[in-house]
């Protein structure tokens, strides 16, 4: 008895240290920073999609560097080989081409070149900043500067509206009373600039497009961001904040994430598991799922006994819904992805779905610099996810199949007028209104640039849906 009492006693103390040590991460985290909640700042909360994501108002951010950061971060970008900032560019603005006219609206050319895979450099560090949002403050939040060729562009230019991305508790190492800060739920969030588009929506509007189009896609949202670089809060203009495919998004949309989630850079010609970076299990090493598709992809019967290879290819990825990524994708122009360049995209493993396409950085999209040709004519074996699409009847029937439903039932007229309408008034008080975006704290080298970009939208739905009608005849 004297031995089971003992047990028993054991056992509560046991609990009561638990509990203890819980308690002592909330109060020391408190007491760091007053504004701590469960539901603000922990990762307790479900992930609140209105606060962060509120799709009929443009939320505030406040970012505080300082000068000391500033210069840390000046000092980074040099040594991984981006430049010195403000140097090299056009001081006198980003350019945005995807703004304007030009290129092949009927198509484009080939797909791409027969290269692909980009080669960026290491990318830039994290350093300490102090976030303000909604009341409240969150500390030793880690930034760091985002992007390829629009972060070049930009920062060469001496321009400030920076594209960026936040991560809670980079630092909670160094400061334990931020373990597992969260902004309502999320632990990572990406800033687009719309470095390249005058109108500021593309961002939003095509994730949008793709899930109304049945193709999941990161959650998006307008803010007004100020940030210190080390003289006070300056305005950088209009951002659209980007949900992180491997944060939060694969769980909300799909209901799971445990899945390998991969951000490929390849051209899926052979496999090599460098061009197949993983963001989860990396400690499994294990890249049996894509390796077995890119074999699959590329076996011989291809030509020889096509059903067979359709059905090799399907064990191992979701095909049914690239084809339809694939129509959508090209009908509405999303050209800086694959079959121009081997990136801009998530792989995720689903339990019983297989391998999905997940698109991602959609700030060139709905522009006449079309890549890939809607008949999919002109693609090379370089980029043979599509070309071998386009030479199979039963995939090149869906594909057009999945173009005519697109342009029918989604990518219409008075659907994407208001799309781009309600998104354009939205913004324009932020950025040619009671505040206005301006040198060198915005990418537009003319606000008249902004007013006459939604013109330019609205008509290239237009052109792309003349375009499928004569496609799908």
């Amino acid at each position: 008895m004297k031995k089971y009492f003992g047990i028993v006693l054991l056992l509560i103390i046991g609990l009561g240290c638990q509990k203890q040590n819980t308690d002592e991460v909330s109060t020391d985290a408190t007491t760091a920073n007053p504004d701590w909640t469960e539901a603000s700042h922990s990762n307790n909360g479900e992930p609140d999609y209105a606060m962060v994501f509120p799709q009929e108002k443009v939320n505030t951010i406040e970012i505080t560097l300082g000068k000391a950061i500033w210069e840390k971060i000046k000092t980074d970008m040099v040594a991984k080989g981006k430049g010195t900032f403000g140097v090299g560019g056009n001081a006198g603005g980003g350019g945005n081409p995807a703004g304007g006219p030009g290129g092949n609206p009927g198509g484009g050319g080939p797909g791409g070149n027969a290269g692909g895979v980009p080669d960026f450099g290491d990318e830039p560090e994290y350093f300490e900043s102090t976030i303000k949002f909604n009341g409240k403050t969150w500390n030793n939040v880690g930034f760091r500067l985002k992007g390829n060729s629009t972060l070049s562009s930009t920062w060469k230019s001496g321009i400030y509206k920076l594209p960026f991305r936040l991560k809670f508790d980079e630092f909670e190492d160094q400061y334990p009373e931020i373990k597992n800060q969260r902004l309502y739920g999320f632990k990572d969030l990406s800033f687009s600039a719309a470095v390249k588009d005058n109108s500021l929506i593309r961002e939003k509007v095509t994730a949008d497009i793709f899930r109304m189009a049945g193709i999941p896609a990161a959650q998006t949202a307008f803010y007004k961001v100020y940030i210190d670089f080390g003289e006070g809060q300056k305005y950088c203009g209009i951002y659209t904040t980007v949900e992180l495919i491997d944060d939060t998004m694969l769980k909300n949309q799909l209901g799971e994430d445990d899945g390998n989630i991969y951000k490929p850079e390849s051209t899926f010609s052979s496999f090599n598991k460098d061009n197949f970076e993983k963001k989860n299990n990396e400690d499994a090493a294990d890249w049996s799922d894509v390796q077995n598709t890119v074999t699959a992809l590329n076996a011989t019967n291809r030509t020889s006994d096509p059903t067979a290879w359709r059905t090799n290819l399907e064990k191992y990825m979701n095909m049914e819904h690239f084809v339809k990524w694939l129509a959508v994708n090209t009908t509405l122009v999303n050209w800086d992805t694959y079959g121009a360049m081997a990136h801009n995209h998530y792989l995720y493993n689903h339990s019983t779905q297989k391998l999905l396409w997940i698109p991602w950085d959609n700030n060139e999209a709905l522009t006449s610099n079309a890549r890939v040709n809607l008949n999919l004519s002109g693609v090379n074996n370089s980029w043979p996810l599509i070309k071998y699409v386009a030479d199979d009847p039963v995939y090149y029937a869906k594909y057009k199949a999945y173009v005519k439903d697109f342009n029918t039932n989604v990518f219409t007229t008075s659907k994407m007028n208001q799309l781009f309408e309600n998104a354009t008034n939205l913004i324009t008080p932020y950025v040619n209104g009671s505040e206005k975006e301006v040198s060198p704290y915005s990418n537009l080298s003319s606000l008249s640039n902004f007013t006459a970009a939604l013109p330019i939208l609205k008509q290239h739905v237009v052109t792309r849906n003349k375009l499928v009608e004569e496609f799908v005849k």
